[in-house]
């Protein structure tokens, strides 16, 4: 228990998640239930503050020393606009005094500051984003050049209220529950006996319960064959596991699939603050002769990582963010086919590891996007778990869960964010359920056309590109003829006829936003499209713009080949063009400049990055650039006419 004493009383965030004049929502996890005070400064006067009583309404907990808390603040008078707005965090003390960011968190400040801060933007006119977060990749983090960004804006000597990004989006993995490294489920196992995280029983597994999976020989590395071995769950491990390695683009290992809430949880704490990780030993660990050399190769990569989360953790602290899941913060090839559906909800222990991962990001990520994020019976239920180990309420939450609609959200900015949930609503082929799903069903693509009627801009975030790279899709569609959709991930817009249909027929729609700024990630590389109708006078913009990954990168052998190829047999002369499902748009890629490794003619950048976006008054992009983890700036320019594809 001594070591106990020893816990920081913030273990991760303050986050800045939702904030809007009217709304302000700060997520983070504290080690005690504790009062809490939350109070807004602007120009060193205290313009809006709320206390929060240990244990209130919106404070969950998940362990014995770990609480996760979502303040959430409506302040009476709404906060100013376009100028820069401090907080702080009070926790209360055994003496019955409040302990401040300044002692508990001093690193969250920037230079010159006392606090961390934000700026609300009456219109959205810069933003940073990107997808993929992959702890073990051997390269530095992009998340750290969001530090960088933010950090300059401090070092300004003028108007750092204008030069400040709006928000930071997430479009997807911003953990990777699938694939985790040797060392990285190392540090979640010790920070689960560390916080005393919750529990819980498993059914029809060679394992009974957590606490038995954690001590057994196939915990490590192995994980693939703790699923049932019975004839009929043959075609579920194969789809569940085996599924997801993909030796044409990438290979995922499942070997170290997180498989309890308790780790998916750790997990969030693990890779998104700094604070836990002084109390993990990497060394900690039995493993078997052959298994000890993996190990201590991953060891650097998780070391890295672990490193630079400070910078992470500031960050996040002073801009507001947003998230949506995409598959790998679930499992790999999530909801990618009827069948895969069908054999992983099927068996007991598939369900609980998709649904605990999907527990996991409501806590850590969906939570914090809207006042609504949650329905209130839900989250009463996610409370109730803590201390019960019930498994038929575990499994009952579960059964919930999948079936929630509301992950998709829209932000009242300017102009209006519409963030698509493109993997739990999925449109599933009748015909054929080794299909591809369409990513959006026609309901959810119904709703979303409603959101977006008579706007005049949008920025629209779809964790895979809606105008995808050609190739790569025909690659796809390819393999799915021979049965192996599964293998190449083959979850573009384009593979499935009835969504590909109607998410194009809403940018042909006349009553539809006359600029739409696509952002996109997934793909493990950044890209950007300028995209046009054909044979229409007054066309809306469209801007496909791709950044990925934060931590991953493409083969870029791969890369180069697909790249060119791509500018080849999709050129604007090629009757190829004919025959894809985009044959009614014109595209344009966009040409990176001033790219230390580009070759002739290259339009796909390759590299840990993030996306920087600047728009006009009117939501049209004049800045996109990437942000490499090596230093350099890529400016994606226009081009040229010749750049145009059909």
């Amino acid at each position: 228990m001594a070591l106990m004493h020893k816990l920081p009383d913030i273990l991760a965030g303050p986050i800045v998640r939702y904030a809007t004049a009217d709304e302000l929502i700060i997520w983070l996890v504290t080690s005690a239930k504790i009062d809490l005070q939350l109070q807004f400064f602007h120009d060193d006067a205290c313009v809006a503050e709320a206390d929060f009583a240990a244990g209130h309404p919106e404070c969950v907990q998940v362990g014995k020393h770990a609480f996760i808390q979502r303040l959430h603040l409506k302040p009476e008078i709404p906060l100013p606009k376009d100028q820069w707005l401090n907080y702080d965090i009070g926790l209360n003390t055994d003496a019955g005094t409040l302990r401040w960011l300044a002692d508990t968190a001093p690193h969250l400040s920037y230079k010159g500051q006392q606090r961390p801060g934000f700026v609300i933007k009456s219109t959205i006119d810069q933003m940073l984003h990107g997808s993929c977060r992959k702890p073990h990749f051997k390269g530095d983090d992009g998340m750290w050049l969001v530090d960088d960004v933010l950090a300059e804006v401090h070092n300004s000597s003028s108007n750092p209220e204008y030069l400040q990004p709006a928000l930071l989006l997430l479009s997807g993995d911003q953990i990777y529950a699938d694939e985790v490294a040797g060392p990285m489920l190392t540090a979640i196992h010790q920070v689960i006996n560390l916080l005393g995280l919750q529990g819980e029983q498993l059914e029809d597994a060679l394992v009974s319960s957590s606490d038995e999976l954690y001590k057994h020989e196939l915990n490590y590395y192995r994980r693939m064959e703790l699923l049932p071995n019975r004839g009929v769950n043959v075609p579920l491990r194969e789809r569940f596991f085996g599924g997801v390695r993909k030796p044409i683009f990438t290979t995922t290992n499942a070997d170290n699939h997180l498989i309890t809430l308790a780790e998916v949880i750790a997990m969030y704490l693990l890779v998104w603050s700094p604070t836990l990780w002084r109390f993990v030993d990497l060394d900690k660990v039995s493993l078997k002769p052959e298994l000890r050399q993996r190990y201590q190769g991953e060891c650097e990569a998780i070391q890295h990582f672990s490193q630079g989360l400070d910078k992470v953790q500031r960050a996040m602290a002073n801009v507001p963010v947003q998230m949506i899941f995409d598959d790998h913060d679930v499992t790999d090839d999530w909801n990618l086919t009827r069948a895969w559906e069908e054999s992983a909800y099927e068996h007991a222990f598939s369900k609980r590891i998709i649904g605990n991962a999907l527990i996991g990001y409501a806590l850590c990520q969906g939570w914090g996007n809207t006042p609504d994020a949650l329905p209130e019976d839900m989250l009463h239920e996610i409370k109730k778990l803590y201390g019960m180990d019930d498994k038929h309420q575990h499994d009952e939450l579960i059964k919930n869960m999948l079936k929630y609609e509301g992950w998709q959200y829209t932000l009242p900015t300017s102009p209006k964010i519409v963030v698509l949930d493109t993997r739990t609503r999925r449109w599933r082929s009748e015909r054929d359920s080794a299909q591809p799903s369409g990513l959006m069903d026609w309901e959810s693509l119904s709703e979303t056309q409603q959101e977006l009627i008579n706007e005049s801009a949008v920025i629209l975030v779809s964790p895979a590109p809606i105008f995808g790279v050609k190739l790569i899709e025909v690659v796809q569609r390819v393999f799915t003829w021979l049965g192996f959709a599964l293998t190449v991930d083959a979850e573009n817009w384009m593979a499935h006829p009835g969504a590909a249909n109607v998410i194009l027929n809403i940018f042909r729609h006349k009553r539809t936003p006359h600029h739409f700024v696509i952002l996109s990630g997934d793909v493990h590389y950044s890209f950007v499209y300028d995209v046009k109708l054909k044979h229409r006078e007054h066309s809306p913009h469209i801007w496909q713009i791709g950044s990925s990954g934060i931590k991953n990168m493409f083969p870029v052998t791969l890369l180069r080949v697909f790249d060119t190829l791509n500018r080849w047999l999709f050129a604007s002369y090629s009757p190829l063009n004919w025959f894809t499902r985009r044959r009614y748009f014109r595209i344009r890629q966009r040409r990176p400049g001033n790219y230390s490794g580009r070759y002739p003619h290259q339009r796909l950048v390759n590299g840990c990055t993030i996306g920087l976006v600047k728009l006009d008054k009117e939501g049209a992009p004049v800045v996109i650039a990437a942000l490499m983890s090596n230093g350099e700036r890529i400016m994606f320019s226009k081009g040229y006419e010749s750049d145009w594809m059909d």
